[in-house]
């Protein structure tokens, strides 16, 4: 089964914080891709600054062209990022400071700078870019590239393609051994898994697998990997140090994404009928089958192992279970047609004064006036370092980026709010009739 990738009639995110780095195309392809920082308590203090670790989780938003990042410790959407067209997979590097998108629509990678939620480069690659994976010291990244049949490799310091490995016929998941030194490639279109050593840049191995293999997971030790195969309705286990299958699990009507958990224990899959299976490591059976939404696609664990985050491509949302029940307990609405195929859960540090001062709100935006539609660039001012942002555009809609960018679609006179936060405490401003949007026939009358 192939998701088709069609233009959005609505999107539910219209606001982002950067600026779009894509020409649109018309684009059939196919998604899955997820990502997650890590978010929790304090771990370090010092004596000015205390230091956080937050785990955030980054949805791709095929049909928007966006990136939603969701907070794991509340479960909301907290920033969108504009990436390039029709964003796929989707991988966080190891220490959390990038994520790396694959636009499938103009045969590009994002790189979004997890600190401003803004994307700093844009590398072209391959034709129709799917699968997005990160070496465990950070200083490659491995796309494949659905119609060009290849991989291609990034430099993280250059941002630039550094080789091209050629594997099977529609290549789609990927993912990388924990001592880097192998690339597990899925093929939908021949059924087998590439092996590529990273040392030399060539595939060194084919594995056959099952009919239409999509997603790919490594154990975290790395001595198994596991394999979705799409109209199997299985997952072949890979033994790394043969390059052998080992066992082949039955699971749901057709498979999609794949992911470990950190202790190794359990596989989460989720599979197109709108359920995930949950595979025990040691026995190689399902155990449990938690039904979430429709056709889920990304999955992806937090480094603590308490949660799993699912793309639910045709609901718009994001499922969450708790690892412990395997229930949902929360469901987050994201952008239209979201994917997150890959490793999209990462762990980032935020330092804090320990004694932070209370924020003062201040923005300014360009145009305030003109006719509709009339796109404005709003720009925080704030000051004191605030951590967080709400915005009120004044027509019902409001955004949580720091420098969004809103299309007022109506005339009207609209009064405008900002919300900062920080450790301290929270402070507003508000301009009322800020921004005067005026329609057609009032400027001819």
């Amino acid at each position: 089964m192939f998701l088709v990738l069609v233009p959005a009639t609505a999107c539910a995110e219209e606001n982002s914080s950067t600026v779009d780095n894509s020409s649109t195309v018309n684009n059939s392809s196919i998604v899955n891709n997820s990502s997650i920082v890590n978010n929790s308590s304090i771990v370090n203090n010092s004596s000015t600054l205390t230091t956080y670790v937050n785990t955030y989780v980054y949805i791709t938003n095929s049909n928007c062209h966006t990136v939603s990042v969701i907070d794991t410790s509340t479960n909301t959407v907290t920033s969108t990022v504009k990436v390039g067209a029709y964003p796929i997979g989707v991988a966080v590097a190891p220490d959390g400071s990038m994520v790396y998108v694959a636009n499938s629509g103009n045969n590009s990678v994002s790189v979004i700078d997890t600190t401003t939620n803004r994307v700093t480069a844009t590398v072209s690659v391959g034709i129709i870019p799917f699968g997005v994976a990160v070496s465990p010291d950070g200083s490659k990244v491995y796309v494949t590239n659905f119609n060009s049949g290849n991989v291609s490799v990034i430099n993280t310091s250059t941002k630039e393609v550094i080789a091209t490995v050629d594997v099977g016929s529609i290549p789609r998941g990927i993912t990388v051994i924990p001592d880097g030194s192998k690339v597990y490639v899925a093929n939908s279109g021949n059924n087998s898994v590439s092996v590529i050593d990273t040392a030399t840049n060539t595939v060194t191995s084919t594995v056959s697998v099952g009919d239409n293999p999509i997603g790919v997971a490594v154990s975290p030790d790395g001595s198994k990997v596991y394999v979705a195969n799409h109209k199997s309705d299985s997952v072949s286990v890979i033994d790394t140090f043969t390059n052998n299958v080992t066992s082949t699990v039955n699971v749901g009507y057709g498979p999609w994404g794949a992911a470990a958990s950190p202790d190794g224990s359990k596989v989460y899959v989720t599979n197109a009928e709108g359920t995930v299976s949950i595979i025990s490591t040691a026995t190689n059976n399902v155990t449990a089958t938690v039904d979430v939404e429709d056709f889920p696609i990304g999955v992806s664990v937090t480094p603590d192992g308490s949660k799993v985050y699912v793309t639910n491509s045709d609901s718009n949302n994001v499922s969450v279970i708790d690892t412990e029940t395997n229930t949902v307990t929360a469901t987050v609405k994201v952008g239209s047609n979201p994917v997150a195929f890959g490793q999209s859960i990462g762990i980032r540090q935020i330092l804090i004064e320990e004694n932070p001062v209370l924020p003062v709100a201040a923005f300014s935006a360009c145009p305030v006036s003109g006719k509709a539609p009339l796109k404005v660039k709003f720009r925080d001012k704030s000051t004191g370092s605030p951590t967080s942002w709400h915005w009120n555009f004044g027509d019902n809609r409001t955004s949580t980026a720091q420098n969004p960018v809103h299309k007022y679609c109506k005339g009207g006179e609209y009064t405008v709010s900002l919300k900062v936060k920080n450790a301290a405490g929270c402070d507003i401003e508000k301009k009322t009739r800020y921004v005067i949007v005026k329609n057609e026939a009032d400027i001819i009358n």
